[in-house]
């Protein structure tokens, strides 16, 4: 494939019901109402010449090479901000033309350096371009008087240079970092010839700067470039593949030099990005051929003894013979798998399938139930699907966004981006987290209400917004009526109207001022559309499937369902979190979330995979462990997860781990839980695999191979091979056959398939027989259970509470830089923004317990403590800290309890009762950490392995 190069139309399309003719150069075309005359001409064939125009941004006029002459006006008008007009007559070349834009060019080239065959962006220079378009031969002004030629390069960001030497002050950087990402990071500084780019006075590592690439993306020079290009030189040739970092779901295009990616791009035709990117899409990709990666299978007989590198044959050979044994000694139950969020759809299908058919149980799990296992029930519950109702899109037509437990600019950054340009055209926003996250106030953007409620109340917030819509008379009872169980509606009603519901009643309990629940659930309920986005904040309590159907049923009383700018939407954590889940990964679920004690369902899956299955659910991660312990479970199966580092209560799990016989570890690195490993089976990065992910909006997208996978074998192959030894056959000859057994198998995937995944670009589920393009919207005309249905959403406190041993309310979080565990992430140059896990807290608790900025501080739980910087930020009100878990050596979770969601085991994260104080030293448990790690990463070479 050749390098992919899209169409700039040079303004953005526009949208009206009414269309207007023109004719440009002779040809007519005919487009919507209110498009410009430069994106009329490229739709009509016509290309003009541009410099501070593109079609990502509004129209600046700045540069003035796209002049024109239109029939009946004077002057030579700009196209980019020149409306089209029903009859218009344009012209785009004359000698008049000519002579304007050849003149306007020369004063570009006089501030220019002439270095273009040993400029990075030779061949890929937009001013290049026009210089030789527009027919420049010469330059009559030369570089005697004033210049910029001198101005020093700004080297600062690991990823990109800015060099103000070969800027043309177009402001297309400046106008994307505002329009697109909406960080308000750059701007020009001075008038006239002083006019230049600024960081804010900063450079740019030290600035408000993102590192998001839309700046560098914009750029129509050398100015803003990127590192590697600079370094490697132009791509070749380039692949469309998806980002596997968050749930958004970015498309980019992975621009090659032969099997080396020289730059990851964002698609323009992105159904998810529409060709933005965050910094770790766009740059932190590098780990994939860091030198950490381990590219040869390895056993060893005990955890205690030094890995030995095999063959691929022997060491699918040992696994399997290792599970073989288990089971002929302990039973069939005693092994099971682990899928993951970070491998594909296919790859994921596989595993379990293995587990259910291979190993002849349903001991599968994956990383989804921990973090969004209670908006799979309560979503299921009240609505029927066990997923959010909208497109990303939507959010351009709310009217009201309320984000619960999220914090979108560091989480899911390019949604962010898409949610903060609706917030600055005029929509109203709604916050509730206890701490105070970027989007309650930043530039351009304030919070209407900012609800910084305690950790572990967030059911007693949404029963009291709910209260007020019931006894306001704000209900929308037509829509109820039509669309809902009205019976449970009543008794839903009855009870959310009970006095203890009311936001006086609840306001001791929540520390939210009774006066803002009410006006906050006011807005929602009466400020148009209203659109509920949340995240972990929402899910990792012990009531986190309780408030996923508080905010299902305070979405249906208001009529908040089934329409664009409106729904209940998770912004999932993971890059296939969502896809995880829909593959099957929980012990009591086949694919499309069917129970496995389904007769029908059981009886599909047995006729398409010729075996028996097992109708009663196997064990969740916590009752593996559990009974690992207990000595019944021996063997587990772990594909590109990290349980020791991701899940809560590391003594349990590192226990439970200890006590099996055989785990085997299908990763990139050797990591936390490989050092509990016995098999180490080299896995593959998303850059050498073919397959699919499903984002947080449901949408299935390619992800396709760009370099052979460097171990030898993908993911599915390596699954495939351990399935074939342990004697349940699997033959595909590529992932796509995989997705065809599951469209075979599931519903909502029954119309998928790669030809029309290539065609479409992506689909979201369902896709079916009735939806054949899929379905950006859920619950349009009815709801998938048919009514939608009311639950009861009783408050009850978790059982972690604080005491005075340990006062503090600990809650937890992710950064922009740094992703999940950090296993990625850390092997990037991110790690320049974010080397260590910190514990913010408020400048009050600190005082008290005599710590300053910087400070070591212990940080203790019931079940553990750790040692982490302090640093004071009155981002946490007092009485709670805050801390990421990055950072492998800093075991967050050591300090997580084992409390739960009462329906799915989702674990309660944010809320751990603590205590903080002042130390000069690391934790019993990072010191034995450190010891640990470095004895069980023993690698043996060659020689000493034949000795």
């Amino acid at each position: 494939m050749t390098l992919i190069k899209e169409t700039d139309y040079g303004t953005p399309a526009r949208t009206s019901q009414t269309t207007v003719t023109v004719e440009i150069d002779g040809k007519p075309v005919t487009v919507p109402e209110g498009t410009s005359v430069m994106h009329a001409a490229v739709r009509a064939g016509v290309n003009l010449p541009k410099l501070c125009a593109t079609d990502s941004l509004e129209p600046f006029g700045s540069c003035r090479l796209c002049l024109v002459e239109i029939e009946g006006r004077r002057g030579t008008p700009a196209s980019c901000m020149t409306p089209v007009e029903p009859g218009m007559k344009v012209r785009t070349q004359s000698p008049r033309l000519a002579k304007l834009r050849r003149g306007i060019m020369e004063l570009y080239i006089s501030d220019h350096p002439l270095d273009c065959l040993t400029c990075s962006a030779n061949g890929d220079c937009e001013l290049q371009d026009m210089a030789g378009v527009v027919g420049l031969r010469n330059v009559r002004y030369g570089y005697d008087g004033a210049n910029h030629l001198d101005a020093q390069k700004d080297e600062s960001n690991p990823y990109f240079t800015f060099d103000p030497a070969k800027c043309i002050v177009c402001s297309r950087c400046v106008r994307a970092c505002e329009e697109v990402q909406g960080t308000f990071a750059l701007t020009i500084d001075g008038r006239g010839f002083a006019s230049k780019v600024s960081a804010g006075g900063e450079s740019f590592i030290d600035s408000e700067c993102v590192s998001c690439g839309a700046c560098v993306q914009a750029c129509p020079t050398a100015t803003l470039m990127e590192k590697t290009v600079i370094q490697q030189g132009l791509p070749e040739h380039s692949v469309v593949t998806t980002c596997a970092y968050c749930g958004v779901g970015c498309s980019f295009k992975a621009e090659m030099q032969g099997n080396e990616v020289v730059r990851m791009v964002p698609y323009k035709d992105g159904k998810a990005n529409h060709g933005h990117s965050c910094v770790k899409g766009r740059f932190a990709w590098g780990y994939a051929t860091h030198k950490d990666r381990i590219l040869k299978p390895m056993i060893r007989a005990k955890i205690t003894d030094p890995w030995r590198e095999v063959s691929w044959e022997e060491a699918i050979a040992y696994a399997a013979s290792e599970f073989k044994r288990i089971q002929a000694k302990y039973g069939r139950d005693a092994i099971g798998g682990i899928t993951s969020s970070r491998c594909t759809n296919e790859e994921t299908f596989l595993v379990q399938k293995l587990v259910r058919a291979g190993f002849g149980n349903n001991n599968v799990d994956t990383c989804a139930r921990v973090c969004h296992s209670p908006t799979g029930y309560g979503l299921k519950t009240t609505f029927g699907t066990s997923a959010g109702t909208q497109d990303f899109d939507s959010v351009r037509d709310a009217d009201v966004i309320m984000v619960i437990g999220a914090n979108p600019t560091d989480a899911h950054p390019v949604f962010a981006s898409q949610m903060k340009r609706r917030l600055r055209e005029g929509a109203r926003l709604i916050v509730i987290d206890p701490r105070r996250i970027d989007l309650v106030k930043s530039p351009h953007i304030k919070a209407d209400y900012h609800l910084a409620l305690r950790p572990g109340t967030n059911v007693a917030i949404i029963n009291a917004m709910a209260h007020v819509v019931v006894t306001e008379g704000l209900v929308d009872e037509a829509y109820v009526a039509e669309r809902c169980e009205v019976e449970d509606f009543e008794i839903w009603r009855r009870f959310i109207a009970e006095p203890r519901n009311a936001p006086e009643a609840v306001e001791a309990i929540t520390g939210v001022p009774a006066a803002d629940i009410r006006a906050a659930a006011r807005l929602y309920a009466t400020g148009g559309n209203a659109a509920i986005y949340y995240g972990l904040g929402v899910t990792e309590h012990s009531q986190g499937s309780t408030m996923v159907m508080g905010m299902a049923n305070l979405a249906m009383a208001t009529g908040n369902i089934g329409r664009r700018g409106v729904g209940v939407n998770p912004l999932r954590g993971q890059n296939n979190v969502q896809g995880s889940c829909d593959m099957g990964s929980f012990p009591h679920e086949f694919s499309g979330y069917r129970h496995v004690s389904e007769d029908a369902t059981r009886a599909l899956f047995e006729e398409v995979w010729k075996t028996t299955l097992e109708s009663e659910p196997g064990l969740r991660i916590p009752n593996m462990l559990d009974a690992a312990i207990e000595g019944s479970f021996k063997g587990l199966y772990i594909q590109g997860e990290d349980i020791v580092q991701s899940d809560p209560n590391t003594r349990h799990v590192t226990a439970g781990l200890e006590a099996m016989e055989c785990v085997v570890i299908q990763d990139l690195f050797l990591n936390e839980t490989a050092n509990f490993a016995h098999v180490f089976l080299p896995g593959s990065s998303f850059l050498e695999k073919d397959g699919t992910f499903t984002n947080a909006e449901r949408r299935i997208s390619r992800v396709r191979k760009v370099m052979p996978p460097l171990a030898g074998l993908a993911d599915w192959e390596i699954t495939m091979a351990l399935s074939n030894a342990l004697g349940y056959p699997m033959h595909y000859n590529h992932p796509s056959e995989i997705m065809d057994e599951i469209a075979r198998v599931t519903p909502t995937f029954a119309g998928v398939t790669y030809a029309k995944l290539d065609e479409l670009g992506s689909v979201q589920w369902p896709c079916n027989e009735t939806a054949p393009e899929g379905t950006p919207i859920m619950h349009v005309d009815r709801f998938v259970r048919g009514r939608g249905k009311f639950m009861i959403t009783e408050f009850v406190p978790t059982e972690e509470r604080t005491s005075s041993r340990f006062p503090l309310i600990l809650t937890t979080g992710r950064i922009l830089s740094q992703y999940n565990v950090g296993a990625q992430t850390r092997r990037t140059s991110n790690i320049v923004w974010h080397d260590e896990d910190v514990l913010e807290i408020h400048p009050f608790d600190a005082e008290s317990r005599g710590i300053r900025d910087g400070d070591l501080v212990a940080l203790t739980s019931r079940t553990g403590e750790i040692s982490l910087r302090a640093q004071l930020s009155d981002r946490m009100q007092p009485g709670v800290v805050y801390t990421t878990f990055h950072h492998a050596e800093t075991g967050a979770n050591v300090v997580t309890t084992e409390f739960s969601d009462w329906a799915t085991n989702c674990p309660e994260y944010k809320v751990t009762a603590v205590q903080v104080r002042r130390v000069n030293h690391l934790s019993e448990w990072q010191e034995r950490y450190r010891e640990k790690t470095r004895l069980s990463r023993r690698i043996l070479s060659p020689v000493d392995a034949a000795e």
